[in-house]
């Protein structure tokens, strides 16, 4: 009897979450294949670095779907092909309900036909909406402010009727601030256009940014700066390997926060750049942005209780400095 693991599907596996789930899929042992259509994937991540198998194509694309199940013994998915902007989704819902949601429903219904009913499903904390309470858990209220979270609760909600209909299991990580690169080197974090505030801070620092901006710092919190829990794309990465573990050993449907616990301010980010580079950021206090809640924090009890799952980055420096690293690389500096 072979020992050899199965095969994982990882779409969106050439964005930045994706891609580093892939290294940890690998490096568990995996045999992975990998669907983007690369609107904000990198080829050559796939086939250079990761040398895994890319199918270049969309969820939405039931042939193709349908044809790349028939051809690959496929035990399991993990499913990172969504649209992130959140100001983007408020100006052009359209585009995120029919990729995120729609586009998901395109692929579960294409998995069910095929006889494959485990799935891993990058959710968000921002279903949650304004939190009520901080460190949130699961079992807090979902009451999206925006088009993106409220089409990752869609799915969510998918996701449990299909778990009555068809006994079809699925794991959902509603994850806070993916932050940092591979400690290696390997990948690490590159939007266009890019949004996050770390990737920000590290560009101003290599002068490919002027400046970066603070939105808003009459926030009730320490310092009047907005709070956000900040957590290693690596340690999600491995929550994740271990999400698709506990699925194919027979776990129940589950949804799990994945952050750290911790709190950084923006004001607090930027200074940690400030000590990490030991270069001058330029900061421009600028007023607060529609929608942006004082503070977003998690709780991962159930994630370390359930999966055994722990964070090995937790340490803000840690997580800057890999960033760091491979901006620095990345940029040619």
């Amino acid at each position: 009897m072979s020992d050899a693991k199965p095969t994982i599907l990882v779409t969106g596996g050439a964005g930045y979450i994706g891609s580093h789930a892939v290294l940890a899929l690998q490096q568990a042992g995996y045999n992975v294949v990998v669907l983007d259509n690369l609107v904000y994937g990198h080829r050559e991540l796939v086939e250079n670095v990761l040398k895994v198998e890319l199918v270049i194509g969309d969820t939405n694309d039931r042939v193709l779907l349908d044809k790349l199940f028939d051809t690959h013994d496929i035990a399991a998915v993990m499913h990172f092909a969504a649209y992130a902007y959140v100001g983007e989704s408020v100006t052009n819902p359209a585009k995120y309900y029919r990729n995120n949601v729609t586009g998901t429903l395109t692929l579960l219904e294409s998995m069910l036909e095929a006889g494959i009913n485990k799935f891993v499903f990058s959710s968000t904390c921002a279903t949650y909406g304004v939190p009520k309470t901080v460190p949130i858990p699961e079992d807090h209220p979902q009451d999206p402010i925006n088009p993106y979270g409220m089409s990752k609760l869609m799915v969510e909600r998918i996701l449990a009727d299909f778990n009555l209909a068809y006994d079809f299991k699925s794991v959902c990580f509603r994850y806070f601030n993916a932050a940092g690169a591979d400690p290696e080197g390997r990948l690490g974090e590159d939007h266009n256009p890019e949004t996050h505030l770390i990737p920000l801070v590290l560009q101003t620092a290599l002068g490919l940014r002027d400046s970066v901006s603070i939105f808003g710092t009459d926030y009730p919190t320490p310092d009047g700066s907005c709070v956000r829990d900040y957590i290693h794309v690596t340690d999600l990465a491995s929550a994740h390997v271990l999400g698709a573990e506990y699925l194919l050993k027979g776990g129940e449907s589950q949804a799990f926060n994945l952050g750290n616990g911790n709190g950084f301010s923006v004001k607090e980010v930027i200074e940690a750049a400030r000590t990490i580079t030991g270069r001058e950021i330029k900061a421009i206090e600028c007023d607060r942005r529609p929608g942006d809640p004082p503070a977003l924090v998690g709780s991962s009890d159930k994630a370390r209780s359930v999966l055994g799952w722990q964070s090995q980055y937790a340490d803000l420096t840690q997580i800057m400095t890999h960033a760091w690293n491979w901006h620095q690389q990345r940029h040619g500096q």
